[in-house]
């Protein structure tokens, strides 16, 4: 399978090292090489060939998506992604972004770097999670690298670089365990440093917002502010300051809570066997669809249930798309078991660096923003008026304006 594209460097974008090495040494690979996208006509031969073969269970009547994914909308799916889904548009609007890799830890990293035209731009990192992928952001670049064209005042404007995990789609897969979301933080670090940006904003939700908190923890002086629509905290040690927690945060907390006691089956799996799990998502199209569809569908706000409410069938496929092409899937999925069985290097500590919480109401965890403050420096809190998981997808206007009025209010 082939989906890379390699052409010669660009100017300005290379990096070497100048310090002599030792006799035998070998050099790291600094440079950054441009990067398209190119899924080979065999591949998508083949995918339309086993999505034909698909072999779907029986459901029992009325159970819609209680027992899992529903399997009708399923069998409309797969049909539409065998038969009218077109690949080659979808990567095109892919290939719309600038696109690089570069090697970082021995690893090609891919990532979107859409610089804006406006020289005071803030670079911004932003950073997906599981089951995403760039193809989350592709509603919110422009708007933030051109906000005058899309509402916005020039002084909004940021500097993207939207990378992918390591393992995850364009990203090359590590041949080691280890990988947990503290060495993906020192890898994106190492990104932004090497692209020259010594000051640059974060922004990410799922395991972008776990990682990105990583980020600012460890590198406090690089980040200036950390934007999250997946704010994490423990309950806070101090009786007194759980004892003030409102009573309807709690409530909205516990709500969430429940809602999740029947959807973190995906977590155990892939927290301790992605391995086996691996085997049927890299062979099967319609169980790769079934898996991630499910998690649109349980995981957004859906009034009534339907999950092209808020997303179409080309961009939740695009996303699924991306992992089948990549087997990426297999690789994605360790990080639920690596961040298990590999411990933080220290305590994270208090997050110093300014910090705003993007809260949808049906986000799979809620956190009182009185715990919030326990572990963040809070700036900025935003109760959201709906939505959900994937909020650049899902809600991409609520998500920008609230990352430009952060940004806006942070000593420049």
């Amino acid at each position: 399978m082939k989906y890379v594209v390699f052409g010669p460097a660009f100017a300005g974008l290379l990096f070497f090292t100048t310090a002599f090495l030792p006799m035998g040494a070998v050099m790291a690979d600094t440079s950054i090489r441009p990067f398209t996208i190119h899924i080979s006509d065999e591949d998508i031969a083949d995918l339309k060939s086993r999505l034909a073969r698909s072999r779907l269970p029986d459901e029992l009547s009325g159970t819609e998506w209680s027992y899992g994914t529903n399997t009708s909308y399923l069998a409309e799916l797969l049909s539409y992604w065998q038969h009218e889904f077109d690949w080659r548009a979808q990567e095109a609007q892919l290939n719309r972004f600038d696109q690089f890799v570069t090697e970082i830890d021995g690893l090609d990293i891919h990532f979107i770097h859409q610089r804006s035209p406006h020289p005071n731009a803030t670079p911004l990192l932003i950073t997906h999670g599981w089951p995403g992928s760039i193809v989350e952001f592709h509603k919110i670049i422009e708007p933030l690298t051109h906000p005058e064209l899309h509402g916005g005042d020039v002084n909004d404007a940021f500097h993207v670089v939207a990378p992918s995990l390591p393992g995850f789609a364009f990203s090359q897969k590590p041949s080691a365990p280890g990988y947990n979301p503290e060495k993906m933080a020192h890898i994106l670090a190492a990104l932004m440093q090497r692209l020259g940006y010594e000051k640059y904003g974060a922004q990410g939700g799922d395991w972008g917002g776990i990682i990105n908190r990583i980020v600012a923890a460890r590198y406090p002086d690089n980040v200036i502010g950390l934007h999250s629509n997946f704010v994490l905290a423990n309950p806070p040690s101090d009786a007194d300051v759980r004892a003030a927690t409102p009573a309807a945060d709690l409530a909205r907390r516990e709500q969430r809570q429940a809602f999740m006691a029947n959807e973190t089956a995906y977590q155990q799996i892939q927290g301790s066997k992605p391995q086996t799990l691996g085997v049927g998502l890299n062979d099967s199209p319609a169980g790769l669809a079934a898996w991630i569809v499910e998690k649109f569908h349980g995981w957004s706000d859906l009034p009534s249930g339907d999950p092209e409410e808020k997303f179409t069938k080309d961009e939740m496929l695009t996303n699924i798309s991306v992992y089948w092409f990549t087997q990426s899937i297999t690789s994605s999925a360790r990080i639920y078991f690596e961040n298990r069985a590999v411990p933080m290097t220290e305590p994270l500590g208090f997050v110093t660096v300014p910090t705003a919480g993007a809260i949808f109401p049906k986000e799979i965890y809620l956190t009182p923003r009185l715990w919030a403050e326990q572990s963040y420096n809070i700036v900025r809190w935003t109760e959201m008026p709906q939505g959900g998981h994937f909020a650049a997808l899902e809600e991409p206007e609520l998500l920008l304006t609230d990352i430009r009025a952060f940004f806006r209010q942070l000593p420049q």
